[in-house]
């Protein structure tokens, strides 16, 4: 599985401690977001919850680790693009439901708030119940059937309301893109050369020459 850490400004002090208990589990680890609050490109949870759709609907990633101080912010702002199914999750029991129910493909943590003491034990309990489940299987049992009918007809939703998210990227103010692809690391994972939807690599190859943005 590759999973994408993606932290905002108000949080972005503990990315250390999300990288340390995601140590150890069998998954490839791209830290995309910020790092430390000393970082002169800053994003906001605007900024993270669209690089968070960007790489999941290129499928650069499976899966996203994101969040803010409360994690209602990352889940609003991820939540507006189509083929992300997110959950807040405060306690490994969210993550362990969350898994097998909804069967999503990011999560918001709160960073900030209720953060304290062990906080990066939380977090470490956390991810082990996150992954530990079948994904999607159902809970309880003789819910599953239904559960997995919801999780389609959801997905149906989110194609069907949103427009494509080519389109998104068309649409997207030149400040806005600029300041988001000059943040470092992305480009790189998303390696825009190599990307399979032709239209997408199109409109994000003009867009970044335009902008004078190298990849």
């Amino acid at each position: 599985m590759k999973i994408a850490i993606i932290n905002e400004v108000s949080a972005c002090a503990k990315n250390p401690d999300i990288i340390a208990a995601l140590k150890g589990k069998e998954c490839e680890i791209f830290n995309v977001g910020m790092t430390s609050p000393d970082e002169k490109s800053v994003l906001t949870y605007i900024h993270t919850g669209f690089i968070s759709a960007l790489l999941l609907n290129t499928k650069r990633v499976d899966f996203v680790v994101g969040g803010c101080g409360t994690g209602q912010g990352y889940l609003n702002s991820v939540m507006q693009y189509p083929d992300v199914f997110c959950g807040l999750i405060c306690e490994p029991l969210d993550g362990w439901l969350f898994t097998q129910i909804n069967g999503g493909n990011c999560i918001s943590l709160p960073l900030n708030k209720g953060y304290g003491w062990a906080g990066g034990q939380n977090l470490k309990f956390i991810f082990k119940k996150l992954f530990e489940p079948e994904h999607a299987c159902g809970y309880p049992a003789h819910r599953k059937e239904s559960q997995a009918e919801s999780r389609q007809y959801l997905s149906k939703l989110s194609k069907d309301f949103h427009i494509s998210f080519d389109k998104i990227v068309e649409k997207m103010d030149d400040e806005f893109f600029a300041h988001i692809f000059r943040h470092p690391n992305l480009l790189k994972l998303l390696d825009v050369n190599t990307l399979e939807n032709e239209n997408m690599k199109s409109i994000l190859i003009d867009r970044l020459n335009i902008l004078n943005i190298k990849y």
